[in-house]
């Protein structure tokens, strides 16, 4: 679609943010890291950053999110429905849809929710290994007003090596609100 980096290019036009970006993975699909996520801005600024790569991500959302009125919308920027109740299989699935697809740009924010928690959600990590796709840190950074995607990481299957990369480059981000982050931890490197 032509209007969606015209959306963009006046998204960064207008906002106190500035895009600062590393180029995506030319050969093929990735899974989108979307953190700090701590605001429903940041859904915003994420389609700002993918827009203006040229790329229409699709991305997890709560199901309540897909319901009349806003469902068609949210299908339409590239949502796929999640029953947070029921999450057993959405791994298995998200793959499918993954391999089913020639490109494809998932977004995931792996905090699982803006408030605070006590670790991330694994599932991103679970995908990326099944699928056999790299991760791209996407980031929202509060203190130097900069977003966009950072570097490259292909998993390597050491949870706690691969989550050490990850930390390392979320570890100077700050959210929209910052208390409300929570730090990249996954439960399986708590629990060995």
């Amino acid at each position: 679609m032509l209007i969606r980096p015209l959306v963009a290019r006046g998204f960064w036009s207008l906002s106190r943010y500035r895009l600062r970006s590393e180029a995506l993975p030319a050969t093929g699909s990735a899974i989108l890291i979307g953190a700090p996520h701590t605001s429903n801005w940041d859904f915003v600024v994420m389609l700002a950053i993918a827009w203006s790569h040229g790329v229409s991500p699709n991305w997890l959302g709560k199901r309540s999110l897909f319901t009349f009125p806003f469902g068609a919308i949210m299908r339409a920027l590239g949502g796929i429905p999640v029953d947070r109740a029921n999450p057993a299989g959405l791994v298995d699935d998200v793959v499918r849809r993954v391999r089913a697809s020639e490109r494809i740009f998932l977004v995931v924010t792996p905090e699982g929710t803006r408030g605070r928690g006590t670790h991330w959600k694994s599932g991103f990590y679970r995908i990326a290994r099944a699928a056999g796709l790299p991760l791209v840190l996407g980031f929202v950074d509060s203190t130097t007003r900069t977003a966009g995607f950072g570097p490259t990481i292909h998993l390597t299957g050491d949870v706690t090596a691969d989550m050490d990369r990850v930390r390392a480059f979320y570890a100077d981000k700050r959210g929209i609100r910052p208390g409300d982050f929570t730090p990249p931890m996954l439960r399986e490197e708590q629990t060995g």
